[in-house]
């Protein structure tokens, strides 16, 4: 299911250049906005250096505290930990962003959750 992505909510967010690949994590208030500069590679650095660009995981917060606090902690976990949590959430690494529509797929384990 797509939701509608024009709402700003403080977010963290994992990409990925591929499956298993080279993983980035950042935080942002306008997670569409933000995802839609990676995709186009505006935002020179790591990610647009490394192709890397697939949503594979976020999560939202209430406030931009406790998203900075996790993405901190996040950037702490050993890779293996991440690709766990990856997993979790979308198995099959599906890239969760549409840059046409600007649209965020809820990750398949929330689907799977919300039909269950």
């Amino acid at each position: 299911m797509f939701r509608a992505a024009k709402t700003k909510a403080p977010s963290v967010y994992m990409l990925a250049g591929k499956r298993d690949g080279v993983l980035y994590i950042g935080v942002t208030s306008d997670l569409p906005k933000r995802l839609f500069e990676h995709s186009q590679e505006l935002i020179p650095g790591f990610t647009s250096r490394y192709k890397v660009k697939h949503l594979v995981y976020y999560e939202v917060f209430e406030n931009m505290e406790a998203a900075i606090v996790r993405e901190k902690r996040l950037k702490d976990w050993h890779r293996a930990w991440k690709v766990r949590l990856i997993h979790g959430f979308n198995p099959e690494w599906r890239d969760l962003f549409d840059a046409e529509t600007g649209e965020i797929a809820d990750g398949p384990a929330d689907v799977e959750r919300e039909r269950g």
